[in-house]
């Protein structure tokens, strides 16, 4: 990221943000970009002074980020500027407010994708299968080391080195096996929790071992602004947890340095090497088990968007949807009932006789 003279100004108003509007970390990450990218553009331009900005000149910053920048990531590009100009002008420090009038750029309004609940149920099941025959391989792997290690013991000719050397690869495919099993564990767990809960996916990997509640079958879930829901899970993703929880951890947290391990201590999900699983790690997972299980290319928030959809679809209120995903617009969880007729209408016209 490039870094301008304003950095200081920038620093500010993001820690104005951080402290006076509860926004998440990685909203005023985005925010800090877009304003360092926009600042930046105007001091190659030769400004030296905000008060030198004007609206003219932020319409010609929109119209050279526009060509590279979907619509939504310009509205937010906007609302980040306006902000910044507002609070610059509120503090004192530009005489008046050139971004008071400048427009967001509309969105059109697009129908979030969504699996079928054939489709979710059979991503789930690729899974829970996927589980099944790596715990089978990972037996295998252990009776193949333990046949090694009697047959070397029978042979009373061979020396201490010979027998070790045999050895070493069978304990490393029992180590690889074990590996392999628990990273199956582990995902399995993620794509039930995240299509039972309808959590973000940066909601997924802050979680740590002590927000669930296996006794109501509860997760304590932080979200946006650090505002915090409780969310109900069913018995599928209660058992995939406990699976993981139980036998796929340990093999995991094996893995991890004392200082990765210390830092990883109490998340719920690890990665291959210990730590806290990160975002791209996740939504990897998703990816690769609807390519596994032969459905639609999704990502976690889509299957957010197929959770709440078949929630509305089995009857579920709007409202208790809203909680659920933790919208604080009821109009943004409205998609999903559009989501619902469309579906609807789909089944009409394949099943009604004069549709």
């Amino acid at each position: 990221m490039s870094s301008t003279q304003f950095d200081g100004d920038i620093d500010s108003f993001v820690s104005y943000l951080k402290s006076n509007r509860g926004l998440s970390v990685n909203t005023l990450k985005a925010y800090r970009a877009d304003l360092t990218a926009c600042l930046h553009l105007f001091e190659l331009r030769g400004v030296t002074d905000l008060n030198e900005i004007t609206l003219d000149d932020l319409r010609s910053w929109m119209a050279v980020e526009s060509r590279d920048h979907a619509r939504s990531s310009m509205a937010r590009k906007t609302v980040a500027v306006r902000g910044f100009f507002a609070w610059a002008y509120e503090h004192g420090l530009t005489t008046t407010d050139p971004a008071a009038t400048l427009m967001t750029p509309s969105i059109p309004s697009t129908l979030p994708a969504v699996l079928t609940e054939s489709q979710a149920e059979q991503l789930l099941d690729v899974a829970e299968h996927a589980v099944a025959t790596n715990q089978y391989k990972d037996d295998g792997g252990a009776a193949a080391a333990s046949g090694s290690g009697k047959a070397a013991g029978k042979t009373a000719d061979k020396s201490a080195d010979t027998v070790n050397r045999s050895e070493a690869p069978a304990r490393a495919d029992k180590r690889d096996n074990a590996r392999v099993t628990a990273e199956s564990q582990r995902n399995a767990a993620i794509l039930e929790l995240l299509y039972a809960t309808g959590i973000r996916v940066a909601e997924l990997v802050s979680m740590d071992i002590a927000d669930i509640d296996f006794s109501n079958r509860t997760i304590k879930v932080t979200g946006k602004g650090n505002k915090q829901r409780v969310v109900p899970f069913g018995l599928p993703a209660q058992r995939a947890l406990e699976t993981w929880l139980e036998q796929g951890r340990p093999v995991l947290a094996r893995t991890a340095t004392d200082a990765v391990k210390s830092r990883a201590a109490n998340a719920l999900f690890l990665g291959a090497r210990g730590g806290r699983i990160d975002q791209r790690i996740a939504r990897d997972i998703v990816h690769r088990a609807a390519r596994e299980a032969g459905v639609p290319d999704i990502s976690p928030h889509a299957l957010r968007h197929s959770a709440a959809t078949h929630m509305l679809d089995g009857g579920a209120d709007l409202r208790e949807v809203q909680e659920m995903l933790g919208h604080s617009s009821l109009k943004t969880t409205q998609r999903y009932t559009h989501v619902s007729i469309e579906q609807l209408k789909n089944r009409y016209g394949q099943a009604f006789p004069r549709a």
